[in-house]
């Protein structure tokens, strides 16, 4: 399954992550409100953006009233997955290792990697 999810462009993921965000389902107003705390977006755009999101699968929509309710069809946990897979090809070829080393170089602080060690040895029982 994570193989066949797309990767979303930033202004689709923006709107993902907030429905990921919220008890499902929810309302493009709400979804609107959300998306405009941050910066203005015109309510066509989200409109047009939700239904790229449907149309690719990873949202279903059911009309209550004149309101248009969303769901989430992939979870956040299985997308993140597979980014992290693609990240993980294109820019270190796969490698665990080059991931790890440029991971360590990156200013990391010894907590973040005594997190990190805890996360692996917990995924390796």
């Amino acid at each position: 399954m994570l193989n066949n999810i797309r990767r979303l462009p930033d202004s689709e993921l923006e709107l993902m992550q907030i429905i990921w965000q919220q008890e499902p389902p929810v309302s493009r107003l709400e979804i609107e409100q959300r998306v405009c705390a941050h910066h203005v977006l015109a309510p066509t755009t989200i409109l047009t953006l939700l239904t790229r999101l449907c149309e690719k699968g990873f949202l279903s929509v059911e009309k209550q009233g004149r309101t248009n309710l969303y769901r989430p069809l992939i979870a956040q946990r299985d997308y993140l997955a597979a980014e992290s897979r693609n990240l993980l090809e294109k820019l270190y070829g796969g490698s665990i290792k080059t991931f790890a080393n440029a991971l360590c170089d990156s200013g990391l602080s010894r907590e973040d990697l005594a997190e990190l060690r805890g996360l692996l040895e917990r995924d390796a029982l």
